[in-house]
């Protein structure tokens, strides 16, 4: 029987274990951007109905309207958003999720509460980290 940790093959070696990737690094690190994860979280909000782009925008207010058509363009290539374009004057864009995007709605809110339920803590833990370190740093 082959041992997985959170759904990673690991390969017994002589040296000991080794993780096996469970997907491409890009992957991963796509759909654990803050933005990636925000943009979803927004396109949530509103199940069955697409949003528009400034919609999007106004509801995540820290991010540039770059990296929102960065991040929804990188969704929508990966097949979880789902881009629709109307040619009027002026022209009409609405984003949505596909059923791949909906997919990541419940892994995600237990990430997310998680997070929620832990952040202070570990912020506590950096600090007191940090003061430490930089205690070492002064006795030297």
């Amino acid at each position: 029987m082959q041992r997985e940790i959170n759904g990673r093959p690991i390969i017994e070696t002589a040296r000991g274990p080794v993780l096996t990737p469970c997907a491409p690094g890009s992957v991963l690190a796509r759909l654990g951007d803050k933005w990636a994860i925000l943009v979803v979280s927004m396109l949530a909000l509103s199940p069955g109905a697409p949003m528009r782009f400034g919609a999007i925008r106004r509801g995540i207010p820290d991010i540039s309207q770059r990296m929102l058509t960065l991040t929804l363009r990188n969704l929508e290539r990966d097949g979880l958003v789902v881009r629709y374009y109307y040619p009027e004057v002026p022209p009409r864009v609405e984003y949505e999720l596909t059923t791949r995007g909906k997919s990541m709605l419940q892994p995600l809110a237990a990430f997310t509460g998680w997070i929620r339920d832990n952040w202070q803590d570990i912020e506590a833990s950096r600090q007191a980290f940090d003061d430490a370190e930089q205690e070492g740093t002064k006795a030297l």
